[in-house]
């Protein structure tokens, strides 16, 4: 069943997960993408503000990304996002880490422009096994609504 604008009310849409990260993905990852001592060498990270080897922030959006297409996003009449409205990185993604993603509806409102497609907040938060929050994401996403809504 492809969920539409109408799936998505505002409260508690669900939990996503668990997604397990390890600690050859997190340096690949930095290799590739965000080369900071942090994310690639254990000696560095010991001595920097994360006080040990973390995933990279761009690499924790990526999985939150995986997250939520895996659980929701492609089963939907996504339209796409105009883009994200808020990225906030609370704790260090660290090797071993199990996420957990929690997804909320902020808000819902059809388009004035478009009404046959709804604009829906999302509030995205990941968290590891131990239940802190590592990120926050805050984003719409355009969702098509059901034959006859309109």
């Amino acid at each position: 069943m492809t969920l539409t604008f109408e799936d998505f009310p505002p409260g508690r849409f669900g939990t996503f997960g668990p997604r397990h990260v390890t600690r050859d993905e997190i340096l690949a990852f930095a290799a590739e993408f965000d080369p900071q001592p942090m994310h690639l060498d254990e000696e560095a990270a010991a001595k920097s503000m994360l006080r040990g080897l973390s995933g990279s922030g761009w690499h924790l959006c990526s999985l939150m990304m995986r997250m939520m297409a895996d659980g929701f996003i492609t089963r939907a009449a996504s339209l796409g996002s105009p883009g994200v409205d808020e990225v906030r990185w609370l704790s260090p993604l660290r090797p071993g880490d199990d996420l957990m993603l929690d997804v909320d509806v902020l808000e819902v409102r059809t388009s004035k422009s478009r009404p046959e497609l709804g604009i829906v907040k999302f509030k995205c938060t990941v968290r590891n096994a131990r239940g802190e929050a590592l990120a926050e994401m805050t984003s719409p996403i355009l969702i098509k609504r059901r034959e006859g809504a309109v």
